[in-house]
This record gives C-alpha cells, sequence and structure tokens, in this order.
C-alpha cells in the first residue's frame, strides 16, 4: 500500500472507529465485585491448555489461559458461574462458592456442536449455542481423506454443491442453490467467500481467476469452519452464499514435527501421482508464549487424463509465529505458493437419458493441447512472450499478514487482521475443444481464410499423410453467386463417430494476471452482563492488471485416443500457389507474429462498515442481529485491440507463410468508474430447551455486487454504454434444530432462499459484419430454492461411528426470460420465458454417509456420495441423471509415530455427469441454455459432450512423527 492511500484509508478508518468507541462507551456499564479466583486449565493427559476462554457467566468479564495454562480473574461473588471453553474440547461450567482455586480437566469434544466457533458470529460460541448454520471439520477428519482439491472438503459440509472433476482449480462452490452466475467453471465462487484464517483468499474475483487458484489444504491446515448463508450477509465479503475459512495450524507447547510422503495411481491406475508434505511446531521461548508453525507441500501428478504433461506440479510453504499476551495474541504469518495447473475438459458423450461416452473414447482419453510453445510479440510494442503448454495456469501467491487480538478488561476486545499479498496467474492452456468441422464457414472465418478460394489439404503433421481434402468456392444459385461453397473431396479424419469431416478445436489462451492487494478487517467488541456489541470495519483494496492476447493462435487436433495429435493445413490457390495456414508446430499463428493484446488496468476499493448486537435474553434464549453497509468502487480503462493484417508478408516476410501474417494494435480505450453501495442485515433467535437440545429461526436480506469480470467485459463503447452495475439480492430463511446426546448429534435446518436481480443479456449482430454488433436490454431475473440440510454424527460403539450429512432441494426459476436473437438486427428479437421451470445445475439430493472405525492400531472409513439429478439447462431440455460415488479410505498405526493409509477414490469408477455442453461442435457447443427441446427429439442420439468424475484412483500415504 503506497503512502497516500495508507494514510488515506487511516483518517477514513479512524472516523468510524472512534465513532463505535465512543457510542459504546456511553451505552455500557459494568459492575464489580470484591474478590478473586485462580486456577489451570490441563487436558486428560495433564497437559496444559493455553488460550482456554475463561468467561463469568452472564458477564463481558473474562480471560484466556497463559502458556502454562493459569489464569487468574478478580471481582468475582460466590454465586459466579465460570465458563471455561477451548476449540476442540468439552465446554465446562463451574460455580466459585468459597473457592479461591479452580483447575479444571477439559476432555475431546466427541461432538463438534461443543466446539467453539469464529468464523460467522459476532463473538466466539459454540454451536449449540449460536443461530447459524455452521459446519466444523475437524484436522482429524480431513486427513482421512484424499481430497484432490480445497473444493472437494467442502462435500463433507450439508447444502453445499460441489463440482471439483475440474481438478485442483476451476472448482465450483455453491449454497442452498444459489449459483446462477456461478455454474460457468470460471466463476465458480461467485456468491460464497472462500477464506484463510478469517481473511478472503483474494477479493479480486472475475472469469479465470478466483480462489482456488491460490488455496491448497495440505498438513498446515487446522480445520474448516463453514457458514451456510445466514450471517454470511455481515461477516463476509460481497458473499451472502457462505464463507468457508480454511483454518491452519499453530505451534502448540511441544515441539513437533509431522512428515507425509504420498504415492498414488490416477487415471484407474494409469497415471503416477507423487507428493510430500511437512508441518514443523512447536515453542521459541522458555516460557511457551512464543510458538511457531511451518509446513507446506511438493507435488507432481499426471492427472486423471494424461495430456503429455503433468497435470499439476508444485507447491507452497506456510509459516506463523505466535506471541501469546497477556490478554489477547499475535500472530505474523506468510505464504508462498508457485504451483502449474491444468483442468480437464469434456469429452464426447451420446444418450441423453443414460449418458456415457461416445463409441472409442475412454474415461483416461484427453482433448487437452499437446506439448507446444508458440512465440509472439505484443501488439506493436516489441515486447515478446512465448506461450508454453507445459507451463499450464502458473499461479503465484506471494502474501504476508498479521493479526492481533487483545482483551483491554471491562468487556472490551480487538480483533484486527491485516494481509498483503501478489498474486499472479499466467494462463498458457487451452480451452472449449471441441469439433470443428471444416465444410462449414465458421471454420474459414475464424482462422481469417473465408473467401480465399481454392483447396485446403488437412494433414497428419508428423508423418505428412492427407487426412481430408476440402474445396472453397462460390455457391451459385439460379446463375448467381449466393455465399460461400465448401466441398469435401476426401475425407478419412478420425472421429467421424463423433462428428464428421471434423478437427478438435484448441485455442491458445493466454492470461496474465498481476493482482496487488491489500485487505484489512477490524473489530470491536463490548460484553455486558447479557449482551454483546460488535463494530467492524472491512477494507479491500486491488490493483489488477490483465493482459489478454487474442489471437495466438489455435491448433486442430485429430480426434485420437489416448489424446488428440496435431494437423497441418496447407491451402492452394486458384493460380496455384501455395500457403502454409499452419506453421511447423501445427499452430495457425506462433513463429514470432504481433499479436492483438487487450490490456486491462484497474483498480478495486471496497469498504464495509458492519454491526452486531448479541443479547442473552434469559438463560435460555438469545437474540443476534446484525446489519452490514459495503461501498465497492471499481475504475480502470481497458485497452482493445484489433488484428490487422500484414502487406509485407508478417514477421518472416514470406506472403507465402499466412500464420504470421496477421498484427494487432490498440484500437480502442474504455475508461469507467462506477460505484455499487449495498445494505444487508440479519437476525436470528437461539433457544435452549436444554443443553442437548435446541433451536434457532433466522432471516437474512444480502446483497452481491458484480465481480469484475462485468468491468472487463466492457471492450467496445457499446458495451461501456450498458456498463450498469446492480446488486443482485438474496433472501433466506433458515430454522435450525440441535441435538446432542452422549454419543450422538444432530443438526436440521429447513430453509428458503431467494435469488434475485440476476441480469441476463445478449450480443446480437446488425448484419453479416461481425464487427457491427449491438447488446440487448437487460433481463432480470429471479429463482428461489426451498430445502432441508441434515448433519448428524453416531457413535455406535467405541470404535464405530457415523457421519452423515444430507441437502434436499428443490430450486425454481421463478422469472427467467431470455433472449432469442434469430436473424441479424434487432428488428426479430424475441423474449422467450422459462419462469417456472426447475433451475439447472442444482442437484435435488446431495447426500454424503461415512462409516467409520477407530481402534489403537487400525482405523478407516468409507465415504458414499450421492448426487441427485439436475436439469440441464433452465429451458428444462433433458436432466443430467443422478450417480453415487464411494470412496474407501483404511489406515493402520504400525507404531504410535508412524502410520500407512491407503485410500481408494471412485471405486466401482462410475462416471457421474457434472457438466455438459450442447451437440454441433464449436461453436454450437457453447450454447447450452440455447438448446431445446425440438432440437433433442430432432436428434435424439446426437453426440454431446460432458465433464464426468475422475476416474478411479488409488492412494498409499506414509506419515511419521516426530
Amino acid at each position: 500500500m503506497n503512502k497516500q492511500l495508507y494514510f488515506y484509508w487511516s483518517r477514513k478508518a479512524l472516523r468510524p472507529i472512534s465513532g463505535l468507541i465512543f457510542f459504546l462507551i456511553v451505552s455500557c456499564q459494568v459492575a464489580f465485585a470484591q474478590s478473586s479466583i485462580r486456577g489451570k486449565v490441563t487436558d486428560a493427559k495433564g497437559e496444559s491448555l493455553i488460550g482456554v476462554s475463561v468467561k463469568v457467566k452472564g458477564s463481558g468479564q473474562g480471560t484466556v489461559t497463559d502458556a502454562t495454562g493459569s489464569y487468574q480473574l478478580s471481582g468475582l461473588s460466590p454465586a459466579t458461574t465460570l465458563e471455561f471453553s477451548f476449540v476442540g474440547f468439552v465446554s465446562k461450567e463451574l460455580l466459585v462458592g468459597s473457592q479461591t482455586a479452580i483447575n479444571v480437566t477439559l476432555a475431546e469434544s466427541a461432538s463438534d456442536l461443543d466446539e467453539v466457533i469464529v468464523t460467522g458470529v459476532f463473538d466466539k460460541r459454540s454451536r449449540m449455542e449460536s443461530s447459524v448454520a455452521i459446519s466444523v471439520l475437524s484436522a482429524k477428519l480431513l486427513q482421512l481423506q484424499a481430497p484432490l482439491s480445497a473444493a472437494d472438503l467442502l462435500k463433507n459440509v450439508p447444502g453445499v454443491f460441489v463440482n471439483s472433476s475440474t481438478g485442483e482449480i476451476r472448482n465450483t462452490v455453491s449454497s442452498r442453490g444459489v449459483n446462477v452466475g456461478g455454474n460457468d467453471v470460471s466463476n465458480g465462487y461467485y456468491y460464497v467467500s472462500m477464506q484463510e484464517d478469517g481473511l478472503p483468499v483474494t477479493n479480486a474475483t472475475y472469469g479465470n481467476f478466483g480462489p482456488d487458484y491460490f488455496l491448497r489444504p495440505d498438513l498446515t491446515l487446522g480445520k474448516l469452519e463453514a457458514v451456510r448463508g445466514g450471517t454470511a450477509s455481515i461477516l463476509g465479503n460481497n458473499a451472502p452464499g457462505g464463507i468457508f475459512n480454511y483454518v491452519s495450524k499453530v505451534g502448540g507447547q511441544t515441539m513437533e514435527t509431522q512428515a507425509r510422503v504420498k504415492y498414488g495411481l490416477e487415471g484407474n491406475g494409469k497415471n503416477p501421482y507423487y507428493r510430500a508434505d511437512m508441518n514443523v511446531g512447536g515453542p521459541l521461548s522458555k516460557d511457551k508464549t512464543l510458538t511457531f508453525n511451518v509446513g507446506g507441500f511438493f507435488r507432481q501428478n499426471d492427472g486423471a487424463r494424461y495430456a503429455g504433461y503433468p497435470m499439476n506440479n508444485g507447491g507452497q510453504l506456510k509459516a506463523n509465529v505466535v506471541k501469546q499476551l497477556k490478554n489477547g495474541s499475535l500472530k505474523l504469518y506468510g505464504k508462498y505458493l508457485n504451483d502449474h495447473n491444468t483442468f480437464f475438459e469434456q469429452l464426447p458423450t451420446v444418450d441423453f437419458n443414460n449418458p456415457h461416452l461416445a463409441p472409442g473414447v475412454e474415461q483416461t482419453n484427453s482433448v487437452l493441447i499437446p506439448p507446444v510453445t508458440a512465440d509472439y510479440t505484443i501488439n506493436q510494442t516489441g515486447e515478446r512472450s512465448t506461450y508454453n503448454s507445459r507451463d499450464k495456469i502458473h499461479s503465484k501467491d506471494l502474501s504476508i499478514g498479521l493479526n492481533f487480538d487483545h482483551s483491554f478488561g471491562k468487556g472490551w476486545t480487538l480483533d484486527n487482521k491485516i494481509r498483503y499479498a501478489y498474486k499472479t496467474s499466467y494462463w498458457n492452456t487451452t480451452s472449449i475443444p471441441y469439433p470443428f468441422a471444416i465444410d462449414n464457414v465458421t471454420f474459414y472465418g475464424i482462422n481469417t481464410l473465408a473467401g480465399k478460394l481454392g483447396t485446403y489439404s488437412f494433414r497428419d503433421l508428423a508423418t505428412g499423410t492427407e487426412l481430408a481434402n476440402v474445396t472453397q468456392g462460390i455457391n451459385i444459385v439460379n446463375g448467381a453467386p449466393a455465399g460461400l461453397k465448401f466441398t469435401v473431396n476426401s475425407s478419412n479424419l478420425p472421429g467421424a463417430q463423433i462428428q464428421k469431416n471434423s478437427l478438435l478445436f484448441n485455442p491458445l489462451i493466454v492470461f496474465d494476471n498481476r493482482v496487488k492487494e491489500t485487505i484489512e478487517q477490524l473489530t470491536l467488541t463490548k460484553r455486558l452482563s447479557h449482551m454483546s456489541f460488535t463494530g467492524g470495519l472491512y477494507y479491500a483494496y486491488s490493483s489488477v492488471k490483465r493482459l489478454n492476447p487474442s489471437g495466438i493462435g489455435n491448433m486442430f487436433g485429430q480426434m485420437l485416443n489416448p489424446r488428440p495429435q496435431p494437423t497441418a493445413i496447407v491451402y492452394t490457390d486458384m493460380t496455384g500457389k501455395v500457403y502454409q495456414v499452419t506453421n511447423p508446430d501445427g499452430i495457425t499463428g506462433g513463429s514470432g507474429k504481433s499479436v492483438a493484446t487487450n490490456l486491462f488496468d484497474l483498480s478495486l476499493n471496497q469498504l464495509a462498515g458492519f454491526f452486531g448486537h448479541n443479547w442473552e435474553v434469559t438463560d435460555k434464549l438469545n437474540f443476534d442481529w446484525g446489519i452490514r453497509f459495503e461501498r465497492i468502487r471499481v475504475s480502470g480503462t481497458n485497452q482493445i485491440a484489433s488484428a490487422t493484417t500484414s502487406t509485407d508478408g508478417g514477421t518472416d516476410k514470406n506472403p507465402l507463410t499466412l500464420y504470421d501474417n496477421m498484427g494487432g494494435a490498440i484500437t480502442a480505450t474504455v475508461p469507467y468508474d462506477k460505484t455499487v453501495k449495498t445494505i444487508s442485515y440479519s437476525g436470528g433467535l437461539n433457544y435452549k430447551f436444554s443443553d442437548q437440545l435446541a433451536v434457532y429461526a433466522r432471516y437474512s436480506q444480502g446483497r452481491k455486487a458484480p465481480d469484475l469480470g462485468l468491468y472487463l467485459n466492457a471492450q467496445s463503447s457499446v458495451t461501456a454504454d450498458y456498463l450498469n452495475p446492480i446488486a443482485q439480492s438474496t433472501q433466506q430463511y433458515e430454522v435450525g434444530f440441535k441435538a446432542k446426546k452422549d454419543r450422538f448429534s444432530l443438526f436440521v435446518t429447513p430453509f428458503y432462499s431467494l435469488l434475485g436481480n440476476v441480469p441476463q443479456q445478449a450480443l446480437g449482430q446488425e448484419s453479416a459484419d461481425v464487427t457491427s454488433t449491438y447488446t440487448t436490454p437487460v433481463l432480470y431475473n429471479k429463482f428461489e430454492t426451498k430445502g432441508v440440510e441434515i448433519e448428524g454424527n453416531y457413535s455406535l460403539t467405541k470404535e464405530w461411528s457415523v457421519r452423515a450429512v444430507a441437502t434436499f432441494q428443490k430450486s425454481t426459476a421463478v422469472d427467467f426470460n431470455t433472449w432469442v436473437l434469430n436473424g441479424n438486427g434487432r428488428a426479430d428479437d424475441q423474449i422467450q420465458s422459462y419462469s417456472g421451470n426447475e433451475t439447472d445445475f442444482s442437484p435435488r439430493q446431495i447426500l454424503r454417509i461415512s462409516p467409520t472405525y477407530t481402534s489403537d492400531k487400525l482405523y478407516g472409513s468409507i465415504d458414499w456420495t450421492y448426487i441427485g439429478r439436475r436439469a440441464g439447462n433452465v429451458a428444462d431440455v433433458f436432466y443430467l441423471p443422478g450417480f453415487d460415488q464411494t470412496n474407501l479410505n483404511v489406515g493402520y498405526n504400525v507404531s504410535r509415530k508412524f502410520q500407512l493409509q491407503a485410500n481408494v477414490n471412485n471405486v466401482f469408477n462410475q462416471n457421474g455427469i457434472m457438466g455438459w455442453s450442447a451437440p454441433g461442435g464449436f461453436p454450437a457447443s457453447l450454447n447450452t441454455q440455447g438448446f431445446t427441446k425440438a432440437q433433442l427429439e430432432a436428434n435424439p442420439n446426437a453426440v454431446y459432450f460432458s465433464l464426468s468424475l475422475p476416474p478411479r484412483s488409488y492412494f498409499l500415504t506414509a506419515t511419521y512423527t516426530f
């Protein structure tokens, strides 16, 4: 943060803080008593517990245990009751009476309803006492599984739909059906906040740049807290759908080192996986008030569908140092991530009723571009860059943060979190690999070949063997020219069973994203005898620079198994001149050519103030409410480049090599400066019938301002004119039933959510000239979801337990209108209504049942998941069928320090469909919402494309604790 920005922020921030402090001081009174008490808190093994909350029940007075587990409180009466609570342990209440010393032993919690939670609540409290739907996933639960992404872990949370079939990145997470606008994997976290240690992983989210590029679970992960709806609207940043907080481990009182190595075989046992994790933590000072924790991982794997180079390679290093103060703590932490990832794409599929891969296609096939490089120049700057498919999506994250919390006494506590990060994500990959017909004018138009009459020879790049031959000529109708005509003279292209006379389209895609951001959240709490007030500020500043070269080139692969092979294209004109359409690597570009590159430079300033009030009306009834004011300002400039045709033969000065004969230059500048202001609020009641039974009810009204993608898409004066950011609205009602007894706990939450102001627009053409475009007026749609979430744990015996989560829901497009553009021009545009139809990508049922066995030596679990059927699009043309998946986890404690664990994911090799694209190849496959019942009935055997579960994988893990 530069000095000017810092001083500006300081002045702005201090005003509301000062006002808040003044308000709380003049509003609150604290009573004092006359006696004192001291003691020590330990676990069942007699080891001291640091940081245990010791609170005077019904009062704001309290403290935390020091480095020796000791505490001291004064001003107490004999009738005072002390509450002892600590994460992972059962809370305990004790009457002071005539005692002057109380030593306490806390037992480990068998039910996460007893856990103290910190995410999505105004003050720390157990789930039993809160009116928020929160799930807590412990490190023990997480380490038993073999997740392949951060999103994978959220499959253990009710109400959450996770599509992690793309791989480690570009996943989709939605909560309670609030997913419209986030179905596309390029915007997979649209309504939720993915957090790391209480702050968003990144505040600058937009298409193909999001939190899971920079979030990796490893051995440093301590637990995961997941909030659905509710106070996420108040305590989350522009994220009414939920908050998912990945909490890192901190050092303990004794030095401990854990090393873990994992070897796997993915792709049904075909492709290797290698990974190593380590975590070290312990005290740094004799009094153990200063501790540290450091760890990370490195892995390389070929993936379930091997593309000819590793699917993922890289790792991260995380570290923190914590100083326990007399009345608080100070935590300094940092992270460095350097990772390369790509993602799975869709495979040819048949049968809409019972989807399965097309003949000759296997689950382990890849459609990604083979290893290839292509150098190019950015516009006319002379600056050189290189596309390298082996580099994939190269993401880096260098961040440093500071967390400070302090209790001032008399009920006052302060918590401040701040982090600075520099994140980069450089794309060298492909997308939309659909079949592309070589006898279609679109194929020639996209390669600037339309109108170049003559013959086109398609050859195998490696052997030179001709695979197809097409003539482009003039179509004559009644003696007059009527457009272009394409005649297939011969064709022996592989993949004819998928789409005749077609090659696999693989455009070379580059996004160079560079984001510098500062995020800070400050909260101040005042506790009284029966209530607390919390005020806070959230501030984020993100500087975003993005380069997007378009037209580097395309590769056209032969639809072969297990992965496509490149094709060379040679053009012979009517005079017999021979032109090379593709370069020696089979790309319609590269070889140093100038490439039209869009340059984006924008900043995001986000400032929010929130206030919460918690009132213990009686010992059984608790009421809380909160409100959040948010201001999001986005300003910047988009420099848009256009392609130009070279007149001197391009980079190599040879007009017969068409692949380098195009250039690029900035031709338009689109400035903008927009501000969106939102207000969100939420209120809830929690009633405890007893320590074993409670119920809550909550209403929340949240707002979601558009992500930065809205501004990046303003690439002409036409689209800039329609740049009118409007916040979407979410209303959520929920009721929670919570029960626990001995070895049993149950959380049942019926809910209702209503999502409004969801924009729908289309881009049309005034004429056949592709540059004469227009944007339709915005249509705003509304969606509702009704459902119930269930989360339960039951310990049958000392060794056997069962954990189950379930979601039953129905999502409906209450108001849904979309544009049907028909022919060129606005005159025949129509609005098509699908109001009342079922929303797409919202499963009716999501179930996960995990029976677990744990003994001194042997442990294991079976994770059985079921995803119910989902509408393919809002037109409800067809439904993606439900499917189940089974994962097996088995471990053995060879000794107290050494464990071996085996995992098998997708044991029965299910081919469950998670996403799809329409029939017809490129570009028809891109329009899933435009796929109609008439099209399906006309060709029920059409080949379409689907993204399925990764095939079966095996992992063996060895862990050693020093």
